[in-house]
């Protein structure tokens, strides 16, 4: 009995020096604005080992944006995790979970704003995050793949008259990874009960949808989608990757075959590896991301 509580007490000590040793910490609610009243955040994953980049995770679905533990990015056992943000965070990338005003009580082009001074504060921080301003990711599903598209397509060098001073900065990106997501918001607003973020003026619908944003500095991008997709059809990706490739900016479209309007299981470690090969490739230092890689890949096998 003796040897045995020896024994346990060697590896309580064990586990708690390999929780006292974490490979990354954890800065939840970092105020970017206020709006409403109210402050508007994002969530810092941090290794201790950082590579200098950055991967900005829009957390958004039907342009509802909530709050979600931070811890849960970062374990691969928690049910919602997605395995790439506990490897991307493994090999060295800040990851930032930004949260923009949710519906129903804000509207699509509100959402975009906020993203885009979300990344304006992250770059403009750059030094205080320990990241290269110039090696920003942004990553999303859905309505967080819409308002990637919007950041790699549509993004500016700076308010340079703003009396902001977060405003005054860029908020381009470098590389883009977005997952089913619908590109012309022309087809989807007006009165909505399922996402009441459309419900806005319909002349605003140009300026938010990445399809007619294209251009060709915009960021490399990746488009993975279900072929089975019955909520945002696969043409979305399909049409904005033409797009791009006719821009001649680096794209590349993954379509999974058999996947519906989510990844589970072998379909979202494909999409997952995806994700992480596409950042490793235009976020990695000393790097250019080589030629244009534009191909649309097979289906899961």
């Amino acid at each position: 009995m003796k040897r045995f509580c020896l024994s346990f007490a060697v590896l309580c000590l064990l586990v708690a020096s390999v929780r006292a040793e974490e490979a990354f910490e954890i800065s939840p609610d970092v105020v970017y604005g206020h709006k409403a009243g109210l402050a508007m955040t994002f969530d810092v994953i941090r290794p201790k080992e950082q590579n200098g980049a950055a991967v900005v995770f829009m957390m958004s679905g039907g342009w509802f944006s909530g709050w979600i533990p931070p811890e849960k990015f970062v374990d691969p056992e928690a049910p919602f995790g997605f395995k790439h943000f506990r490897e991307l965070v493994d090999r060295g990338y800040t990851l930032f979970i930004v949260r923009h005003g949710s519906a129903p009580q804000f509207t699509v082009p509100e959402a975009v704003a906020d993203v885009r001074r979300a990344v304006r504060y992250i770059r403009r921080n750059a030094d205080k995050f320990g990241i290269d301003a110039d090696r920003i990711g942004v990553c999303g599903a859905s309505a967080g793949g819409h308002l990637s598209l919007m950041l790699g397509t549509s993004s500016d060098e700076g308010v340079a008259d703003s009396n902001d001073p977060v405003e005054k900065v860029s908020n381009r990106i470098a590389a883009v990874v977005a997952y089913f997501p619908p590109v012309d918001l022309r087809e989807w607003v007006g009165p909505s009960e399922q996402f009441p973020a459309l419900e806005f003026d319909p002349k605003l619908a140009e300026s938010v949808s990445p399809l007619l944003q294209v251009s060709s500095d915009d960021a490399p991008t990746l488009l993975v989608h279900g072929d089975k997709d019955d909520l945002v059809k696969l043409d979305n990706s399909e049409r904005i990757l033409a797009a791009l490739q006719k821009a001649k900016v680096p794209c590349k479209m993954i379509v999974i075959k058999g996947a519906g309007h989510h990844f589970p299981g072998e379909m979202g470690d494909r999409a997952s590896k995806a994700l992480v090969d596409w950042f490793e490739k235009y976020l990695a230092a000393n790097t250019d991301g080589g030629e244009a890689d534009v191909e649309k890949a097979a289906a899961a096998r």
